[in-house]
C-alpha cells in the first residue's frame, strides 16, 4: 500500500492514540492564534518550526530534518508531512486534515499548499523559522505574489512565551527527572572515570526515570575542557581536584527544564578559584530572580546582572545571555527561541514565563563553573522549578 492508504488504514485503528494535548488547551491556543491573525489581517499562517507545529496540533516526532508544515486558516488546520512521517501524524496530531508527500520529492510540497490557500490569500510566514526551506518560500512568493506574504512577527512567539498551568506542570515533571539524572551522574564521579562514563550513567537514569528522547543530549566536560563553551563528553579521564561540568535536560511530553551543576572529583574541598566562581553564579541568580518581575523588561534584568558581573568581566567569559525561554522543543536544542534575557531585549516579563538561567563562568584554559536553574516568573519575581542549591558536590 502507498502512504495514503497507510494513513487511512492506520487512522481507522490508532487516530490520535499518542496525542496527550488536552482538547481545551489546544482550543485556547488556536483561538488566540486566530484572533491574532485577524488583527494582522492574515487569512492563513504557515508554520514550519517543529515546536510550533507541536504547540498547535500535538504533532511529535524525532525526525525533524524533513519538511513538515502546519497550515492554519480561520476555519481549519492542515498538517503536511513526508510519507515516512505518516505514522506520527496520524497518532500524535489533532488537525482537520493530513496531507502527505513523497519523502524523496520535497519539491512537490508547494502545489498542495497553493490549492488550499487560494489565489487571494494573505499568508503569514516566519522567514526566520529554522524549518522553512528557501525553495518553498521562493515558490510561495512567486505564485502568491510578494504583497500577499507577510511576516508573522512575534504573533506565535508571544503566545508560546507565556506558559499555561498545564505547561508549567509538564515543565515541573521535566525538572524532577532532570534532577534524578544529574544526581546519578554526579554520584559516579571519581578520579579516573571518563566523561563518557559519567554521561552514560546520567542518561541511563534520565531514561529509566521517564524521560522521552531529549532535545539536547547530556553534556559533561572536565578539567580545562570546562573552560570551553559547547564541548561535550569525551574519553578524557577526570583527575583529582578537577571540576566536572554537567548540563542535563529531561524531556517530558517534549517539555524541558534544563539544569547545570558542577562537581569536583576527589576527597579534598573545592579550590578557592572554583568557590569564587560558584559564589558569583549564586549572586547572579539571586539578582535575576528578584528583577524578573512583571513590568520589568528583559533588558532591565540583564543590566542588573551585568552590574554583578562587571568586576570580573576581564577574568571570565560569559555568553551575554542570562536566560532563555524554554518549553516544548525538539532536537537539536531545548532553547525555545521566544525570548532572551540579554541587553537591548525589550519584551516585558509576565507571570507564567519560564526561563533557563545558564550561569556558566569560564576562565579560558583553566576552569569553568556552571550552575543554573529553570525558573518561572510570578508576581513578585522568579522561583526555581529545578532544585539546584548551587553547592559544588565533591565526589571521589
Amino acid at each position: 500500500m502507498d502512504h495514503n492508504q497507510y494513513r487511512e488504514q492506520l487512522a481507522a485503528h490508532l487516530q490520535g492514540s499518542e496525542n496527550h494535548l488536552p482538547p481545551d488547551e489546544l482550543a485556547t491556543r488556536l483561538r488566540r492564534l486566530r484572533a491574532g491573525m485577524a488583527e494582522r489581517e492574515l487569512h492563513a499562517v504557515l508554520l514550519t518550526n517543529p515546536a510550533e507545529i507541536h504547540y498547535y496540533s500535538g504533532y511529535s516526532t524525532f525526525e525533524v530534518s524533513v519538511h513538515t508544515a502546519l497550515l492554519i486558516t480561520a476555519n481549519q488546520s492542515v498538517l503536511q508531512v513526508p510519507s515516512i512521517e505518516t505514522g506520527p501524524a496520524v497518532t500524535t496530531a489533532v488537525c482537520d486534515q493530513i496531507i502527505g508527500y513523497l519523502w524523496e520529492a520535497p519539491e512537490t510540497v508547494t502545489e498542495p499548499l497553493l490549492e488550499l490557500l487560494g489565489a487571494q490569500t494573505v499568508l503569514g510566514l516566519d522567514t526566520w523559522s529554522p524549518g522553512l526551506r528557501a525553495g518553498l518560500a521562493r515558490q510561495l512568493e512567486h505564485h502568491l505574489g510578494a504583497d500577499r506574504i507577510r511576516p508573522v512577527g512575534d504573533l506565535v512567539q508571544r503566545q508560546r512565551r507565556v506558559k499555561s498551568a498545564y505547561e508549567i506542570n509538564l515543565l515541573q515533571r521535566s525538572a524532577d527527572l532532570t534532577s534524578i539524572g544529574l544526581q546519578a551522574a554526579i554520584d559516579c564521579i571519581r578520579p579516573g572515570v571518563t566523561e563518557q562514563a559519567i554521561a552514560a550513567q546520567g542518561a541511563r537514569a534520565l531514561l529509566a526515570a521517564g524521560s522521552e528522547f531529549m532535545s539536547l543530549q547530556p553534556i559533561v566536560t572536565s578539567g580545562p575542557r570546562t573552560s570551553v563553551i559547547h564541548l561535550n563528553h569525551s574519553a578524557r579521564k577526570v583527575s583529582a581536584g578537577e571540576p566536572v561540568f554537567l548540563e542535563f535536560g529531561a524531556a517530558f511530553r517534549r517539555y524541558t527544564a534544563p539544569m547545570m551543576r558542577t562537581a569536583v572529583a576527589g576527597d579534598g574541598p573545592p579550590g578557592n578559584a572554583l568557590l569564587r566562581l560558584r559564589d558569583l553564579c549564586s549572586r547572579l541568580q539571586d539578582t535575576l530572580c528578584r528583577t524578573m518581575r512583571p513590568g520589568h523588561s528583559f533588558d532591565e534584568a540583564a543590566r542588573a546582572a551585568e552590574k554583578i558581573l562587571a568586576p570580573s568581566v576581564d577574568e571570565v567569559f560569559f555568553s551575554g545571555v542570562f536566560g532563555y525561554a524554554v518549553g516544548a522543543q525538539f532536537p537539536p536544542s531545548w532553547v525555545e527561541g521566544t525570548g532572551y534575557i540579554a541587553r537591548d531585549q525589550t519584551p516585558v516579563f509576565e507571570p507564567g514565563m519560564v526561563f533557563h538561567l545558564p550561569l556558566c563562568l569560564r576562565q579560558p584554559g583553566y576552569r569553568g563553573v556552571g550552575l543554573s536553574n529553570t525558573v518561572v516568573v510570578g508576581t513578585q519575581g522568579a522561583r526555581p522549578l529545578t532544585d539546584n542549591d548551587f553547592t559544588l558536590a565533591v565526589r571521589g
